[in-house]
C-alpha cells in the first residue's frame, strides 16, 4: 500500500510537470517531500504504521472495540514487524571514530557529536518533546481529526475560521518595525532551515485507497485536509478543503514513546541536524553533501553553476534532475532549473535563495584563503576547515547578534549567561514546540513586498519590486535580472513588519501562499495552525505551565495576559477556553517581553532551545579544544555586514545589518568594517619535538596534535601508513608513506570506464 502510494505521487508530479499543472500544494510538497537517507527513514516509518493500522483496524472490527495496536501484539510479534518494515536499520547504533580528526570536524549527519548518545541532534531522528504529545487517540490521530469531538467541553474551530477572524491583515496596512530591518527576519529563516525540517508522508495520496490528498475532505492517513468555512470566497473550491500533508512519522518514538513498552506514540521526524553547523550550506546525509561539492580539482571547494555566473561571482549549481521540478515553469520563457544546495527549500523565494549564493561563495572565499595559507592541506582538509570556520560564523552571529534582540535581556541572563563549556547530560535535539510553534514566530513579521534596490537603495528601475509571491520557486529572477544583490540591499534598507495583534499575517501568505498560477493558493496561517494538531502539541496553558507562567483561566485573566480585551475575548468565542488554544497562535499574540520581539512564552522556548544548542554542542565554537585561542579572537570580528562586502559588489552598507536606518543614515563603507583574520588557520609546519615534518612527493597533510596525517595527490596512491606520530624522544614512530604514481593497463581502462 506504501509503496503503491509512493509510485503514483512520483508518476503524479512527473505528469504536472509534462501539463504545467503544479497546484500550490504540490509547490509546499517539492520541498516538503522526503529524500535520499531521509526518504528511506520516512519510507520505515510509514510500513510500521501502516501495518499497525491494518492490525488495529481488523481487529477492532472483530471486536467492537478500540486498541492500542501494540497492545495486541507480543514482544516477538514487534519485533518481527520492526526488522520487516526497516525500522531496526533506521535505528542501528552508530559507531563513533574516536582519533585526533574525527574530535576535529563533525560528521555530516551530526551523529557522534554526543559520544554517549550519538543521535542525539543527529539528522533523521525524532524531535525532542518537552511535555508529552497530545493525539486525539491518545497516540496518533491529531486533535480534531473527529469533528464532534469535544476537548476541554469545547469543540475545536476550523483553522481557516481561526486565520480571517483573527490573523489577517490586508497587504496596504502593514505596521513597520522601525528597530530591525527585514534582514533581521531573512536570518530566522536561513537559521531555521539550520535547525529543523519535519518532512511529509511520501505519499500525497491515501494509503487505504490512493485517493490524491488534494481532491478530497476525507481524513486518511497522510491526509489531514483544512475545511474552509462557508461564505469564504478567495478559496471557495469544488471539494470545499485546502490539501494538508501530514508530517512524517519516525520508527524511533523518542523518549516518551516505546514500541516495546507497548505503546506506539508518532512522533516526528527532524530530516536535517539539530545543531547551529551550517547544515543548510553543506546538507545533511552524504548524498546530498558530495553532489554539491567540487570533485574537479582537490581545493575543498563547493560546486559552481557552470551555465550562469553573476559577472563573474558565483552561481549556485542546477540540480540535475529536473524531473518534477517546479522552477522553469516560472522561469518566463528563460528556461532556468531550480538551484541545487545543501538544503532543499533554496528556491522557496528569492530571499533565502540569496542567502544560499552568498554563502556559497563565502565558503569558496575561505577555502581559497586557506589554500594560500596552508598549500601543503589536501581539498578534504580545506573543505573541513572551511566548513568549520562556516559553523562557527553562523554560532557568532546567531548568539551575539539576533538571539538577544528575539528574546530580550531578561530571558538572555536566565539561559545564557557565561558559556562554561560542554555538557554531554544536555539533549540538544530541536524540540516539537519550538519548530512546530514558537519559531514559526517569524511568519508574522514578513513583510508583502520583496525590494529590490540598486547602489543607491531607491527601487531597482530595470528590476523593480515584487509582491512576494511571485518570488516563489524563481531562480531565474537571480540569473537574469541583477543577481543577489539587488534583493540584499533591499533586505538590509527595509524594515521589517512590525508585529500588532491586530495586523498578524499579511495577505501575501494568507491568501496567496505559493500562488505561482490561478489555481488555488494556501494559507500559511491555517498550515501552521493544522500543523499544531497534526504534531499533538498540547494547547496554550499547559506551555504556560512548563515555563512557570500564570495560566489565564477566563476573559478577565486572559486580558491580563494578552493586555488586550478585545483579542482574549475573540479568542475565547472560538476556542472556548485557553487551554485549547494552538500555542502558535497565543504565543504570536503576547505583547513582546522588553527589548525582546518575543512575548513571555516564546521567550522561555527559544532561551531554553538556544541554551540546550549552545552547551549540548561539542564542536560549538567556544568549547576548549575546539579551536585555538588566536583562532576564537579573529571569529570574533565576524559580521553578516562583512560577508556581504566579501562575496557581492555592495561596497555601502549598515554596519548592524540587523538594525534597521534609512539610507544613508548608518551606512559604511566595506572598508570601515573588519574582516576576520585567517593568519590564525596557518599551521605550524614543526610537531614538538621532532621539528619538521617529513615532507613527501606528491602528497599532502594535515597535523593534529602529534599526529600527521599524508593523503596523496590525484593520480597517484599512498604506500604504507597514511599517520605518522612524533614519539616523546623526538623521534618519528615509523618512516613516511610515500605516494606513487598510479599504472594502469589500457586494457584495465577500458574494462573500468565500461563498466562504470
Amino acid at each position: 500500500m506504501v509503496d503503491t502510494a509512493y509510485k503514483k505521487t512520483r508518476n503524479g508530479h512527473k505528469l504536472k510537470l509534462s501539463k504545467r499543472s503544479f497546484t500550490s500544494a504540490d509547490l509546499l510538497a517539492y520541498f516538503k517531500q522526503p529524500m535520499a537517507e531521509t526518504r528511506t527513514a520516512v519510507r520505515s516509518a510509514e510500513y510500521l504504521e501502516t501495518a499497525l493500522t491494518l492490525i488495529q483496524r481488523n481487529v477492532s472490527k472483530t471486536h467492537r472495540c478500540l486498541f492500542n495496536s501494540t497492545d495486541l501484539l507480543t514482544e516477538g510479534d514487534l519485533l518481527t514487524i520492526w526488522q520487516i518494515s526497516g525500522c531496526s536499520a533506521t535505528s542501528l547504533p552508530s559507531i563513533c571514530e574516536d582519533n585526533c580528526w574525527s574530535n576535529r570536524y563533525r560528521t555530516i549527519t551530526s551523529d557522534c557529536n554526543n559520544r554517549k548518545n550519538p543521535h542525539l541532534g543527529a539528522a533523521n531522528h525524532a524531535f525532542a518533546r518537552w511535555l508529552p504529545a497530545e493525539y486525539e487517540d491518545g497516540y496518533s490521530l491529531p486533535k480534531g481529526w473527529t469533528r464532534s469531538r469535544l476537548y476541554s467541553g469545547f469543540p475545536l474551530p476550523l483553522v481557516r475560521k481561526v486565520s480571517n477572524q483573527i490573523l489577517q491583515v490586508a497587504n496596504q496596512l502593514v505596521p513597520l518595525d522601525q528597530e530591525h530591518a527585514h534582514i533581521f527576519v531573512q536570518w530566522g529563516q536561513w537559521l531555521d532551515h539550520d535547525l529543523d525540517l519535519a518532512p511529509q508522508s511520501g505519499s500525497t495520496q491515501t494509503f487505504n485507497n490512493g485517493i490524491n490528498c488534494d481532491q478530497t475532505c476525507a481524513r486518511r492517513s497522510p491526509c489531514f485536509p483544512i475545511r474552509i468555512p462557508p461564505n469564504d470566497f478567495t478559496f471557495n473550491n469544488s471539494i470545499g478543503c485546502m490539501p494538508f500533508f501530514r508530517s512524517a512519522p519516525v520508527c524511533d518514538t523518542g523518549e516518551l514513546g516505546s514500541l516495546f513498552g507497548r505503546v506506539y506514540i508518532r512522533e516526528q521526524l527532524n530530516a536535517v541536524t539539530a545543531f547551529i553547523d551550517s547544515s543548510m550550506v553543506y546538507g545533511n546525509g552524504k548524498s546530498i553533501a558530495n553532489r554539491i561539492r567540487n570533485y574537479t580539482n582537490d581545493l575543498g571547494l563547493l560546486a559552481i553553476n557552470q551555465n550562469y555566473s553573476d559577472n563573474g561571482l558565483e552561481h549556485l549549481p542546477f540540480s540535475s534532475n529536473h524531473s518534477g521540478r517546479p522552477c522553469i515553469m516560472n522561469s518566463n520563457g528563460t528556461g532556468v532549473p531550480c538551484f541545487l544546495a545543501g538544503d532543499g527549500r533554496v528556491n522557496e523565494h528569492l530571499g533565502i535563495l540569496s542567502f544560499h549564493v552568498l554563502f556559497l561563495r563565502e565558503h569558496n572565499r575561505l577555502a581559497r584563503e586557506l589554500k594560500k595559507l596552508n598549500p601543503h592541506w589536501s581539498g578534504e582538509t580545506i573543505y573541513q576547515e572551511a566548513r568549520k570556520i562556516m559553523g562557527a560564523f553562523h554560532q557568532i552571529i546567531t548568539y551575539r547578534d539576533y538571539v538577544p534582540r528575539l528574546i530580550g535581556s531578561a530571558a538572555m541572563q536566565k539561559y545564557l549567561p557565561l558559556y562554561r563549556g560542554y555538557n554531554e547530560s544536555i539533549d540538544p535535539r530541536i524540540a516539537n514546540v519550538f519548530a512546530t510553534a514558537c519559531f514559526r514566530y517569524g511568519h508574522v513579521t514578513i513583510q508583502p513586498i520583496v525590494h529590490r534596490f540598486n547602489e543607491s537603495y531607491q527601487e531597482h528601475p530595470l528590476y523593480p519590486n515584487l509582491l512576494l509571491h511571485n518570488s516563489f520557486f524563481s531562480p531565474w529572477r537571480i540569473v537574469d535580472q541583477g543577481g543577489i544583490e539587488p534583493i540584499l540591499r533591499g533586505l538590509l534598507a527595509n524594515p521589517a513588519k512590525r508585529q500588532t495583534q491586530n495586523r498578524m499575517i499579511v495577505d501575501e501568505l494568507r491568501q496567496h501562499l505559493f500562488q505561482l498560477t490561478s489555481r488555488l493558493p494556501l494559507d500559511l496561517a491555517s498550515l501552521d495552525l493544522q500543523r499544531s494538531r497534526d504534531h499533538g502539541l498540547p494547547g496554550y496553558n499547559a506551555w504556560r505551565r512548563f515555563c512557570g507562567l500564570p495560566e489565564p483561566k477566563n476573559v478577565r485573566q486572559f486580558t491580563a495576559v494578552l493586555q488586550n480585551g478585545s483579542l482574549a475575548r475573540s479568542l475565547l468565542e472560538l476556542y472556548g477556553t485557553p487551554d485549547n488554544i494552538e500555542p502558535w497562535l497565543a504565543g504570536v499574540s503576547e505583547p513582546a517581553v522588553n527589548g525582546g520581539k518575543l512575548g513571555p512564552l516564546f521567550a522561555c522556548l527559544a532561551g531554553q532551545q538556544f541554551k540546550n544548542l549552545r552547551d549540548g554542542d561539542r564542536f560549538w565554537w567556544e568549547n576548549k579544544g575546539v579551536f585555538t585561542a588566536s583562532q576564537q579572537q579573529a571569529l570574533q570580528q565576524v559580521s553578516l555586514s562583512r560577508i556581504i562586502c566579501d562575496n557581492t559588489r555592495i561596497e555601502e552598507l549598515p554596519q548592524d545589518a540587523f538594525g534597521f536606518r534609512p539610507y544613508p543614515e548608518g551606512y559604511v563603507r566595506c572598508t570601515h568594517i573588519p574582516q576576520v583574520d585567517l593568519s590564525a588557520w596557518k599551521e605550524n609546519m614543526e610537531v614538538t619535538p621532532c621539528a619538521s615534518v617529513p615532507i613527501v612527493d606528491h602528497a599532502h597533510f594535515s597535523i593534529c596534535n602529534s599526529l600527521v596525517r599524508y593523503t596523496c595527490k590525484p593520480g597517484f596512491k599512498l604506500v604504507g601508513g597514511d599517520t605518522i606520530t612524533c614519539l616523546s624522544n623526538g623521534q618519528w614512530n615509523s618512516a613516511s608513506p610515500i605516494c606513487s604514481e598510479l599504472t594502469i593497463k589500457v586494457s584495465e581502462a577500458i574494462t573500468s570506464v565500461l563498466f562504470v
